[in-house]
């Protein structure tokens, strides 16, 4: 199983990213993905997640400036992510976890079964 997320880079405030997470080796349309993101000296915190039936979720500080989505036929999810912060500097994280297995919870690193290598966002004021 692979995840390769990229996208990453830096930009001024008020820009835009788009970060893709590519995956291969599983059956990809049964997985919840998510996205966390660590920024230097603080915890891993989540970002956004989607289910393997196309449900949303976000963390309160992204919510109205990132959307997710996902192409379940190229394997593949986006994080567009927008009105960027300096505050949203990061490095950011893919992950998945196997959609019929019982105790998903979205926003619970611990949730999760795969992650990848994290692709670096900077956001300068």
């Amino acid at each position: 199983v692979q995840l390769q997320a990229s996208g990453g880079g830096s930009v001024q405030a008020g820009g835009s990213l788009r970060l893709s997470c590519a995956v291969s080796g599983l059956t990809f349309s049964r997985y919840h993905v998510g996205w966390f993101r660590r920024a230097p000296g603080k915890e891993r915190e989540f970002v956004t997640a989607i289910t393997r039936g196309h449900s949303t979720y976000f963390a309160d500080s992204v919510k109205g400036r990132f959307s997710i989505s996902r192409d379940d036929a190229g394997n593949t999810v986006y994080l567009q992510m927008n009105s960027l912060k300096p505050e949203d500097t990061a490095v950011y994280y893919c992950t998945i976890r196997n959609g019929p297995r019982n105790g998903y919870v979205f926003s619970v690193a611990g949730s999760y079964d795969y992650w990848g290598q994290g692709t670096q966002v900077t956001v300068s004021s």
